[in-house]
Formats: C-alpha cells, sequence, structure tokens
C-alpha cells in the first residue's frame, strides 16, 4: 500500500495595507482643503477672529504695562507725599513749621520739598470778574520743588533764591492754557492776588503730580509778604531711597507731626496710576474672555464644515476604503484636515493680532510687546479647537461602509 503524504496548507495572511506616511497624509488632506477654499476661507476666518482679539487683547495689555514701568522708572515710584488730614475733634489740622526738617532726617530720604496753599486767585488780568478764577490754585513752594517731584520747566525758568522774594509766578501746564499764557518774560503779567506777577516760567505736563498741572506757584518769601500766606506746608513731597520706600512711608507720619500722627496723611502717588492700570487690566480680561467665545465658535464652524465635508465625499471614502485604506488612514485624513484648518485660522490671527498691536502701540507712543506665551498659547488654541472639532467627522467618516459609501455616488 502507497502512502502518500500531503503537505499541510500554508496559511496565507493577507497583505498589510500600506502605510501613508505623515508627508502624503497633510497631502491628502491639503488636498481635499484645496478643493473647497471660499468654505475653508470662511471657517477659517472664524478661527482667526478669534485667536486675533485675543493676541491683539493681551498685546495691547501688556504694552500699556510696558509703557507704564517705563514711565514709573521716569518719573520714579519713591515720591512720598505728606498732607493734613483731619484733627481729633474733626477740624482741619495743619503740618507743623519744623515737618520738612523732620522728614529730611530720615535715613533714608533722598530729598525734601513743600508747597503751601494760599487763599489767593489768579486772573489773566485785572477786568476779569473775582468769580471766574477758573479753580487755579495759588501755591508758595520751595525753590527745590523740581528736583523732588520731577518737574520740569517747559518754558522760562523755574523760581529761584532772587526772584522767590518777588511777584514772580510760574504756571503750570493748564493752568498756563486756561489764562492764554504761552510764553515767559518781563512783559508777560498776571492779576494774582490783587497785584500783578511776572510770568517766568511754565511747567510741563507731570503725570506724578498732576495738582501741579492747574497750579500757579509762587516763591515762599513772597506769598508770606504779600498774599497773606500762614507759612504752613499742606504738602510736603519726599523723595526715598528706592529699597527703603515702604520703610520710610511707614514712619513718616510720626515723624512728620510727632504730637498727633493720626492727623497726616501719607500717600505714594504712583499708587494712583497703577491703580488705574490695574482697572484697565479688569477690562483687557473682559475682552479676552469675549476672544475666547469668538474662538468657540470658530471651532463649531470648522466642525460644521468638517461633517460637511464628510457627507460631500462619501464617493471618495468609498473608493479609497476598497482600495485597502483602513479606518485609522481614513481617520487620520479628516483629523489633519481638521488640524490643518484651524492652523491656517490661527496663523492668520496670530499675525492678524501682531498687527493690531503693532499698530495701536505705534499710535499711543508705546513699545509695541507681544508676549511668546500668548502667541505659543494662541497657536496650541487652535490646534487643541482643530483637534476636538475634527474629531467627531473623522469617526464618522472612518465608519462609513465602502459598499454604503460607494452606492451613495
Amino acid at each position: 500500500m502507497t502512502v502518500t503524504l500531503v503537505p499541510a496548507p500554508v496559511p496565507v495572511r493577507p497583505p498589510r495595507p500600506a502605510r501613508l506616511r505623515p508627508v502624503d497624509v497633510v497631502r491628502v488632506a491639503g488636498s481635499g482643503l484645496h478643493s473647497r477654499p471660499m468654505r475653508v476661507f470662511l471657517s477659517a476666518l472664524g478661527i482667526a477672529i478669534g485667536i486675533a482679539a485675543m493676541i491683539g487683547v493681551v498685546g495691547i495689555s501688556t504694552s500699556s504695562q510696558e509703557e507704564l514701568n517705563r514711565k514709573l522708572d521716569a518719573l520714579g515710584t519713591n515720591l512720598l507725599t505728606v498732607g493734613p488730614g483731619q484733627s481729633f475733634g474733626g477740624g482741619e489740622a495743619h503740618l507743623p513749621d519744623a515737618a520738612e526738617d523732620m522728614v529730611g532726617r530720615i535715613g533714608p530720604v533722598e530729598s525734601v520739598s513743600a508747597v503751601g496753599l494760599t487763599d489767593a486767585k489768579v486772573y489773566r488780568n485785572d477786568h476779569v470778574p473775582t468769580e471766574r478764577s477758573g479753580g487755579i490754585g495759588v501755591y508758595a513752594a520751595r525753590t527745590g520743588l523740581p528736583a523732588t517731584v520731577g518737574a520740569e520747566v517747559a518754558e522760562g525758568r523755574w523760581l529761584n533764591a532772587a526772584n522767590a522774594r518777588y511777584p514772580a509766578v510760574v504756571l503750570g501746564s493748564a493752568a498756563a492754557q486756561q489764562l492764554g499764557v504761552h510764553d515767559t518774560g518781563a512783559e508777560v503779567q498776571v492779576w494774582l492776588g490783587g497785584r500783578w506777577f511776572t510770568v517766568v516760567g511754565i511747567l510741563a505736563s507731570n503725570e506724578l503730580v498732576p495738582t501741579m498741572d492747574s497750579a500757579a506757584l509762587v516763591g515762599w518769601p513772597v506769598a508770606e509778604e504779600l498774599l497773606g500766606f500762614d507759612g504752613y506746608a499742606t504738602t510736603v513731597y519726599t523723595r526715598a531711597v528706592q529699597g527703603s520706600v515702604a520703610d520710610v512711608q511707614s514712619v513718616l507720619g510720626a515723624t512728620a507731626n510727632p504730637e498727633d500722627p493720626s492727623a497726616v496723611q501719607v500717600s505714594r502717588p504712583s499708587d494712583a496710576i497703577a491703580a488705574k492700570e490695574a482697572t484697565d487690566e479688569t477690562l483687557a480680561g473682559l475682552l479676552l474672555g469675549l476672544g475666547a467665545v469668538a474662538l468657540l465658535v470658530g471651532g463649531v464652524g470648522v466642525a460644521n464644515t468638517m461633517v460637511i465635508s464628510v457627507l460631500e465625499r462619501r464617493s471618495e471614502i468609498g473608493l479609497r476604503r476598497s482600495m485597502g485604506a483602513t479606518k485609522g488612514q481614513i481617520r487620520t485624513q479628516f483629523l489633519c484636515e481638521s488640524l490643518l484648518l484651524s492652523a491656517l485660522g490661527g496663523l492668520g490671527g496670530l499675525l492678524l493680532g501682531i498687527g493690531v498691536t503693532g499698530g495701536y502701540a505705534s499710535y499711543q507712543g508705546w513699545p509695541a510687546v507681544v508676549p511668546a506665551w500668548a502667541m505659543a498659547g494662541g497657536i496650541a488654541a487652535t490646534l487643541v479647537i482643530g483637534g476636538l472639532a475634527g474629531f467627531y467627522p473623522a469617526v464618522r467618516a472612518a465608519r462609513l461602509p465602502p459598499t454604503e459609501a460607494l452606492a451613495s455616488a
């Protein structure tokens, strides 16, 4: 008997589907976007508006903060003011005569100066009715005031030891404009306290001490002699060593008026500017939230575009599946399309936001600053939005049966 040995059949493995390289995935996804340019543009526009709003808000806020820091560096954050508050009985208090000298003895204090408010009024000429004083305050001023408060003379000169004893006045920028004074000299005079005072100087605007803009400043001796000034300082300005500002501020009240420290008001002018910036930051936060809403709306637009794309390209999906494309490859293709669409919108929004920030900062005279974290965050946000928006359409496309897709073609 002959025994024939039949070899066992060798199992045949199905061919593995071809792998798509990342470059091929991007190329296929890009061709899908290229076939619908107008729809892609409108969808990307929603993303771009959201990113531009967020980048613009952050950039403008940062530029404003940078301008504030630059301004405070120029003006100085080490200026402190001392003024009289309410007395224990509720009446008006005043600083002691020796307040300036006592404050000057504090170790970290660099300079001290003062002004004193008088009862005098100032007018352009002696024909102006007395009730039309315009709210310009007349102050007696120490000759060292500009060095302490950082004031600059725009026209003429500041008071000195010679003219501080004579009827000479220096006008703040707003006061000079209100009185119609644009020049200085012996022939330029204003009617002050019932007599003519010669305008010897006009100050530049001082943002750190805005009260000086609407003030008329005369010498301390002439104020006591001609204007009935009582000699009490109403504001003492103090420059402290930068690292010791808080320490000086804590002892100023007790030093200026040892008998009644509670009747002294101590303030730091730069805090008012910083408080204004904090208000602007609150508004910036609101605008940032609106930008996030716009970005979310843009993401919904991307999802809508991708869902419609799946419905319109059922035949393409069926053809690719019948030719061996796997569900994963179909899913990757549509997810890549969504990411590319969002990235286009994000890149456009980033450029638009930088342009808006630069233009607004240039208009305001600020340094244009767009933080790197904001740009990186904007791109990351677009990719996250694109991934979330394209996930469902990609899964839906991958689950589409080839026969059903080809039958619907």
